[in-house]
């Protein structure tokens, strides 16, 4: 597969199919149709990144997750989403886009029905892998299915409008869909996906069209020891949960990792054809922001994973109710994009990202200070609106930077990195996180236990030795959980300060980037 196309079927050999005329081709019949199936490809694609975090208590108690492999099941969907993104758009623009998107959708459904059926954690880990690998076909190719699809001017422009209000809302879409599947049976979080997945790929074939294969390599050496690094980086952090910072296995393979991320970085370098292209990452803009989304990526992932959890377990909501009480983060980010959006004609961008980045710092440290005893109204919805305005404030400005002059044949390329490494990041976050949450709970519960063997010694009854148990595990649970917020608290402070040093670009840039030649292109 990594021959040159081109070497082995020379373009005039090969079949190409033609971006349909309007109002001719199957492609440009019918655009509200055309318009849905795409959005709703894209909203499954964007909602499992959160569908699946009010279910997890319930997939823990059901299939015997330990508090240390939990965090599998978030980090299995975005390893192989984020490592195979970059992957999957390029073969798009090779095979053909819609071939690749109906592929992706395809096995999206049959991955989450095999989620949807599994009794061990082996086979929903596999599935939630293979859900990475159809997201990582599907959505790059969907956004590209756009332009192939809608006619420039008025129809493409209506099209992005949705795509991107199916982007956004597709977190607290799948918050509060999670929880009212998750109310049923959690397997419904999977099994949802699977019709949904095979009517959108049956219609995709008449209603939208194919793209122009263009030649080139896939670049699978880089993309497989880019997502077999990461893998193997994530699991020595997770590892180290149980087995300790020193252990020869954690070690082994945390350094692994990072020798194999570092031949990915020597491959990119080298590669003609290269998936992360270095001239991508080389201006000190696009790089500032692509770090910062980084590390914004960990701390979104952390709040999803730690608070669910906490909410359900400590706090005793229902699933629906947990999939509510996180609505006003969504909303705060969409208020926060709007003030941003005015902002950053007016002021420069590491102004306001680095004002989001103190806000979000200040949200996290509020996480922090939770308790067992602590009520929603007073101890988590001002800090849950305080980290989504602050969220919102950075994802604007950094949006655009981190595609700012960059050249239209690099626009895509720019755009999917932007998503790679916040799908990275949070996989990366939540394993160093988790690691540390996990150490915090099992050292407290330690200092808790002679309480429990007292209670034995004194004659308490089974009942009143489960219930002492269960509050102790929720002590635990608790302060583990705070001790990941806190760090949480210290890596946002940190992204305020990079973003606020090291982004020198203006917002007069900003305003004539690709109007007026080129501008701090890398």
């Amino acid at each position: 597969m990594s021959e040159d196309v081109a070497k082995a079927d020379p373009p005039e050999n090969r079949p190409v199919d033609p971006v349909p005329e309007a109002g001719n081709g199957h492609g440009h019949r019918n655009l509200g149709i055309a318009l849905a199936l795409i959005s709703m490809a894209q909203l499954m694609v964007v909602l499992d990144g959160t569908i699946v975090n009010i279910a997890l208590p319930h997939i823990q108690t059901e299939l015997g997750f330990s508090n240390a492999n939990l965090p599998w099941v978030v980090n299995a969907y975005a390893l192989a989403f984020g490592g195979l993104l970059l992957l999957g758009g390029r073969i798009g623009d090779i095979v053909g886009r819609r071939k690749v998107f109906v592929f992706g959708v395809v096995l999206f459904g049959l991955a989450s029905f095999v989620g949807g059926i599994a009794q061990s954690e082996s086979v929903l880990l596999a599935s939630r892998i293979l859900q990475g690998i159809a997201a990582a076909a599907a959505s790059p190719n969907a956004l590209a299915l756009i332009t192939t699809t809608f006619p420039a001017g008025k129809e493409r422009n209506r099209a992005m409008g949705v795509y991107a209000a199916m982007s956004g809302a597709g977190a607290a879409v799948g918050l509060i869909l999670g929880g009212a599947l998750t109310e049923a049976d959690w397997r419904w979080t999977f099994f949802i996906n699977t019709p949904i997945g095979l009517i959108v790929a049956v219609l995709a074939f008449r209603f939208l069209g194919e793209s122009p294969r263009q030649t080139g390599k896939f670049d699978l050496p880089g993309a497989i020891t880019g997502t077999l690094g990461l893998t193997s980086l994530v699991y020595g952090l997770t590892h180290a949960a149980t087995e300790g910072w020193g252990d020869t296995a954690t070690l082994t393979y945390i350094l692994g990792g990072l020798a194999l991320i570092a031949v990915f970085l020597g491959i990119e370098a080298r590669s003609r054809h290269a998936l992360m292209p270095f001239r991508i990452l080389a201006n000190r803009t696009r790089g500032i922001s692509f770090f910062v989304m980084l590390v914004v990526g960990a701390a979104m992932f952390s709040m999803f994973y730690f608070l669910g959890i906490y909410v359900q377990n400590i706090m005793g909501y229902s699933a629906i109710k947990t999939g509510f009480a996180f609505l006003p983060f969504s909303l705060g980010i969409v208020a926060a994009a709007q003030v941003a959006s005015t902002l950053v004609s007016r002021m420069d961008p590491r102004w306001i990202s680095g004002a989001g980045g103190v806000l979000a710092a200040g949200g996290m440290f509020g996480f922090s200070q939770l308790e067992v005893d602590s009520a929603y109204l007073t101890h988590l919805l001002p800090f849950i609106l305080l980290l989504s305005f602050g969220m919102g404030l950075i994802f604007v400005p950094l949006t655009l930077t981190a595609v700012s002059g960059v050249a239209n044949e690099d626009s895509g390329v720019g755009s999917a990195v932007l998503n790679t490494v916040q799908q990275i990041g949070g996989a990366v976050g939540l394993a160093l996180l988790g690691t540390i949450s996990t150490s915090a709970i099992k050292d407290r519960f330690t200092e808790l236990a002679p309480g429990l063997q007292k209670a034995a010694q004194s004659g308490s009854s089974p009942e009143q030795l489960k219930q002492l148990e269960g509050q102790f595990t929720a002590v635990a649970t608790t302060h583990g959980f705070t001790r990941a917020f806190l760090w949480s608290t210290f890596l946002m402070l940190g992204a305020a300060v990079v973003t606020v040093v090291g982004l020198s670009i203006k917002h007069k840039d900003l305003a004539t980037d690709g109007q007026s030649g080129p501008v701090h292109r890398g």
